[in-house]
């Protein structure tokens, strides 16, 4: 990672001095159905559930029994740390008749039992361990009906899950090298969650997506916060398959260059936004790294859920560490709530009353371009324009 933050430093020293940014081939036309269309929110709804998608950390699963339960997509889940130390995850759904087997957040069990009629399972693999009044049922097969196991894999702190029930590709495969070597960098799996807290928006999820990895919108809509601290339409995306990252210049390396300085690269001079598609983002800072999961809402296309968690090392974490965290977390917060939300609630206000035509992004809005193309392929609908 280091090679690749050296390279991306000096490109962006070079759009200084140029005065230009990176750019694709051409502007793109995004259907506005697409951020109100029931149909089009179905779509990418089917996909993500075929997808790994980020539903927790590892750190909330210390111990061997550990669990906590999720609602994912419309899916009940139970995520828990089995007595090897690996990570499974069951559907939170009786096999008998459909009763949730574990109604708490969080907590430790060795088994999870329905309090509708008793049937109870193991936290190892979700095997059928009791069959109350067992003789009045014909013979069941305790071995076709456990809890069904969802494909879970813990890689660099993260659990993903895919929510289809069936087998995909080994997660390396999904992310790629340069995910790996981008997320390995910040030793994210001896990491803690410092903040964390869950917001609903009446926004559709891609409008949110967008607000955080657009290059251009800093000096209007954050005029006296971020708008001072990273430089406006100045950046370098680099793409890893499906998934991104978005580099930008941060305004001390821009005084910098200006001045005639000497830059060595670092991430003090460069912000950083990895986008795990489809609905995850990782924003680098020097010491701490924000974490983004983005999660539509069924059967509204007009509203999403927005995971927000700050994560760092635990021998760092001293008193003056948690308040730099604590700032920044309430620098966040405040303008996403205050200027970024309000903003895209008005673009979905706008969207759902006139649900025609197109939205353009411009070529220097690269990362952006990234994410609708790439859905657009998937799902079967990409057109080149």
């Amino acid at each position: 990672m280091r090679e690749v933050l050296s390279e991306v430093c000096a490109q962006l020293v070079g759009h200084v001095h140029a005065g230009t940014t990176q750019l694709a081939e051409r502007d793109l036309l995004v259907p506005v159905s697409h951020f109100v269309s029931r149909a089009r929110a179905a779509a990418e709804l089917g996909l993500m559930r075929r997808l790994p998608l980020v539903v927790a950390h590892g750190s909330e699963l210390k111990a061997a029994g550990e669990f906590i339960t999720l609602n994912v997509l419309g899916k009940a889940l139970i995520v828990v740390r089995q007595s090897d130390g690996t990570v499974t995850t069951l559907l939170n759904m009786c096999r008998h008749r459909g009763g949730k087997v574990e109604q708490r957040e969080r907590g430790s069990n060795r088994y999870f039992t329905c309090q509708y009629h008793g049937w109870s399972y193991d936290r190892d693999g979700g095997a059928l361990k009791a069959v109350p009044f067992r003789e009045c049922f014909e013979p069941i097969d305790a071995g076709a009906h456990g809890l069904v196991r969802l494909q879970t894999e813990e890689r660099h702190g993260f659990i993903f899950v895919n929510l289809s029930g069936e087998a995909g590709p080994p997660l390396s495969e999904y992310l790629g090298p340069e995910v790996d070597r981008a997320l390995g960098a910040w030793d994210l799996q001896r990491s803690v969650i410092v903040l964390a807290e869950q917001f609903a928006v009446r926004i559709n999820w891609k409008l949110v997506m967008d607000g955080a990895i657009d290059t251009m919108h800093p000096q209007f809509l954050h005029p006296d916060g971020v708008g001072r601290l990273v430089a406006s339409n100045l950046g370098v995306f680099r793409q890893y398959g499906r998934h991104g990252q978005h580099f930008a210049a941060r305004s001390r390396l821009v005084a910098m260059v200006k001045a005639g300085e000497a830059i060595e690269a670092g991430w003090k001079y460069v912000g950083s936004n990895l986008v795990i598609y489809p609905n995850a983002m990782m924003i680098a800072a020097p010491d701490h790294v924000e974490f983004w999961t983005v999660w539509p809402t069924p059967d509204d296309p007009g509203a999403c859920s927005i995971q927000l968690r700050f994560l760092a090392r635990p021998e760092i974490l001293d008193t003056a560490m948690r308040a730099r965290i604590q700032k920044s977390w309430d620098i966040l917060v405040a303008a996403a709530q205050q200027e970024d939300w309000p903003m895209e609630r008005y673009i979905q206000e706008n969207s759902t009353g006139t649900p025609h035509g197109t939205y353009r992004y411009g070529r220097n809005e690269v990362s952006c371009q990234h994410l609708h193309r790439q859905l657009n392929q998937d799902l079967g609908e990409y057109s080149g324009v």
